[in-house]
């Protein structure tokens, strides 16, 4: 027999207040188990709908192969020419006598995506530790000297904290990085555990999974931090360094 939640309400508000479960079972005409249940129950949180499988057997069925010899071609092609889900679901119509609806197909490739997805593809972590930084380039107007120009905006934000510090370069190259690096490591007094570069340009080039750091950028990571630790990529166009300096900013 499910107790009401305003009798649960009751049971508890008797216990903090001393009285036995003998007494509060009395009182509000429940059994003792109920009293003992609900006086040390600790969480009232909903519990949340289990997910219901999909029946066997989909609208899909006879077109997966189709599908997936489209979806495999695109890996040879240029990520701008890949198909979309739109896409196959506008072929399949088009080409395939195709009678179902656009959702389904959106959830194949969907899914098809994520297990193939390849080596270096992914995405940054929406929760950032402390002594993370992220850097990246951004560009802004700016009127110097009478003249409109077009600036390189250098962004070190640290997410944990969402402070963040912006330097204002010609360029984007590994010396405006490292200038700019460490003229944020001097304004706070210490160097990050991690920095995450949003685009890598300015430390080296990619090839790969992998990048080839600078000359320049590779000096200047190793009088942050001990050698011997490389440069590894994190997520799609993005590098990561790590930092093993003395005193770590926990901004």
């Amino acid at each position: 027999m499910t107790v009401p939640m305003s009798v649960q309400e009751n049971i508890r508000t008797l216990d903090s207040h001393g009285i036995t479960g003998r007494e509060i079972a009395r009182r509000l005409g429940v059994s003792r188990d109920a009293v003992t249940k609900y006086a040390g129950q600790l969480d009232y949180s909903p519990r949340p709908p289990s997910p219901v499988a999909r029946p066997a057997g989909s609208v899909l069925t006879g077109f997966e192969h189709t599908i997936e010899k489209w979806l495999g071609e695109d890996q040879r092609r240029p990520r701008k020419q890949r198909h979309t889900a739109k896409r196959v679901f506008d072929r399949l119509v088009a080409e395939e006598g195709f009678i179902g609806s656009y959702s389904p197909v959106q959830r194949f490739v969907r899914k098809w995506n994520v297990r193939h997805r390849q080596a270096g593809e992914g995405f940054t972590e929406l929760v950032w530790p402390a002594g993370t930084a992220q850097v990246d380039f951004g560009q802004a107007e700016a009127i110097i000297a009478g003249i409109r120009q077009v600036l390189h905006i250098f962004v070190v934000t640290f997410p944990f904290s969402n402070m963040r510090f912006v330097q204002a370069y010609r360029g984007e190259t590994a010396e405006c990085v490292c200038h700019g690096l460490r003229t944020v490591f001097d304004h706070i007094g210490a160097a990050p555990r991690h920095l995450v570069f949003d685009n890598a340009t300015g430390i080296g080039r990619r090839v790969g999974a992998k990048v080839a750091e600078s000359k320049l950028s590779g000096a200047f990571k190793l009088h942050y931090r001990r050698p011997g630790t490389a440069i590894r990529t994190r997520a799609m166009r993005r590098a990561t360094w790590k930092t093993r300096s003395g005193s770590s900013a926990g901004t």
